[in-house]
């Protein structure tokens, strides 16, 4: 399909539950609602559909706004809180019950007579017998139900709380909400919010629903076995603009197939009507993948800026104080060319503050016991560092120069002597920086640890 065509009438929302804290799902909806807004010139609105009270969190409120903040999912009013707009709800069941589109019952469900709210039962929505209830969703074509298929539904708590079903239909129709945009998980209450809008005169809003986001095992995702926090993403050192951009193609896919791209050329390839109804497979590595792309892409001061609290945090492997900003500025480059995200810094990082390097066992059997002659190499790179000019290229001519003396390979068994592994960034100019005493002790370690 071609882009959307410019509607500034189209008002999207995105009306999270502060029960939990935001997960990738409930981020994906929010951001495909922003780009329809964004790609036809509309409005996105956030609502908090607060109403039960018992379950709210104001730390959860918080860390949403934070969250959506973090996305770069701008609302362009101010947030509505559904628990404010409880006499509206209230109001709107007086109503159906003045009318008889709706009737009290007690707690054994029975219905009792009466055209006014009772304090302590609830109110029931009488579901008219035989309607057939048909819509087309961007997302999935027409939908059909019928209301033979429905109970009469409860509205009202007993506690005095509007029920979601009914908050959600009348703050809709009140906002002016033209396109519901949300998971299809909520597919089934189409219906019956549908008989609610028929019921209180109200235009219905154009629907979209979602596709499933689907783990490894295909099943849908869990927040008991799968990792589904924003929070946890940001925590673990994806970015914002990896995580948009990978969230936008669950479901979505540009025509021209270029999937890591701008957000602004995402809003203006951007239709609702091509996301597809299959389940969408949320993939790390493929999120991984894209955050490693715009890892590279920064600018290295914006790197070091973005990965320097992982450096300090309280559970690195080294003193506070052995932190080197310096260094660390020195090798970023380096660095931000191999970090897939922000969290595996400091393991690249490590090896130039500890005091002294764990061994990767791997790397030592393979670099060091099943290397030719590395005692000599260690031997004779020792020797050299003691009173050679202590720069990068002389300390890495040294290295190759004993390769040749001894008809071996030399850096590797060097590298792990002094890393404790075999990959990672060039070695010897941060070496300037460590210093030659440290070096040749590390080099010595290794050598007695041979010998053992």
């Amino acid at each position: 399909m071609p882009p959307v065509q410019p509607n500034p009438d189209v008002r999207v929302r995105f009306a999270p539950s502060p029960t939990g804290f935001l997960h990738v799902g409930s981020a994906r909806t929010a951001l495909t609602n922003w780009l329809y807004a964004r790609a036809t010139g509309g409005k996105f609105v956030l609502r908090i559909e607060d109403t039960d009270q018992s379950r709210n969190q104001q730390d959860v409120i918080d860390v949403i706004f934070r969250e959506l903040e973090w996305l770069g999912l701008d609302w362009d009013e101010e947030p509505v809180f559904q628990s404010s707009r409880r006499e509206r709800h209230r109001d709107v069941v007086a109503a159906m019950l003045a009318n008889g589109q709706a009737y009290i019952v007690d707690d054994e469900k029975n219905e009792v007579a009466g055209s006014e709210i009772l304090d302590g039962h609830a109110v029931r929505f009488r579901v008219p017998k035989g309607q057939d209830i048909s819509f087309d969703d961007e997302v999935r074509g027409t939908v059909s139900f019928n209301s033979d298929e429905l109970e009469d539904f409860v509205i009202w708590r007993s506690n005095g709380s509007a029920m979601f079903l009914l908050a959600n239909a009348v703050d809709d129709a009140d906002m002016g909400i033209t396109h519901a945009i949300r998971g299809e998980d909520l597919l089934n209450t189409v219906p019956k919010v549908s008989l609610l809008l028929d019921a209180m005169g109200e235009p219905k809003p154009t629907y979209g629903h979602l596709p499933l986001l689907v783990g490894e095992d295909r099943k849908k995702l869990s927040k008991r076995k799968d990792s589904v926090s924003i929070a946890d993403f940001r925590a673990r050192g994806f970015v914002a603009k990896a995580m948009t951009n990978y969230l936008a193609l669950l479901g979505w896919g540009p025509p021209d197939e270029v999937e890591i791209r701008p957000i602004e050329e995402i809003v203006a390839l951007f239709n609702i009507t091509d996301v597809n109804s299959a389940p969408a497979f949320f993939d790390v590595k493929k999120l991984t993948h894209i955050n490693h792309h715009y890892l590279q892409e920064l600018e290295p001061a914006a790197f070091v800026d973005l990965a320097t609290p992982y450096l300090l945090d309280e559970d690195v492997p080294w003193a506070a104080d052995a932190y080197n900003a310096e260094l660390f500025a020195e090798v970023a480059p380096e660095i931000q060319q191999r970090a897939k995200t922000l969290s595996e810094v400091p393991a690249l990082m490590q090896w130039m503050y500890v005091d002294e390097v764990t061994f990767d066992e791997k790397a030592w059997k393979k670099g060091i016991e099943k290397g030719k002659r590395v005692p000599e190499i260690l031997d004779g790179v020792i020797a050299k560092y003691q009173d050679c000019s202590w720069d990068a290229e002389t300390i890495g001519q040294i290295v190759r120069d004993v390769g040749d003396e001894l008809e071996v390979r030399s850096q590797v068994p060097v590298r792990v002597a002094i890393t404790g592994t075999n990959a990672g960034i060039p070695l010897f100019e941060p070496l300037v920086t460590l210093g030659r005493e440290r070096t040749i002790a590390r080099l010595v370690r290794a050598r007695a640890r041979l010998d053992t």
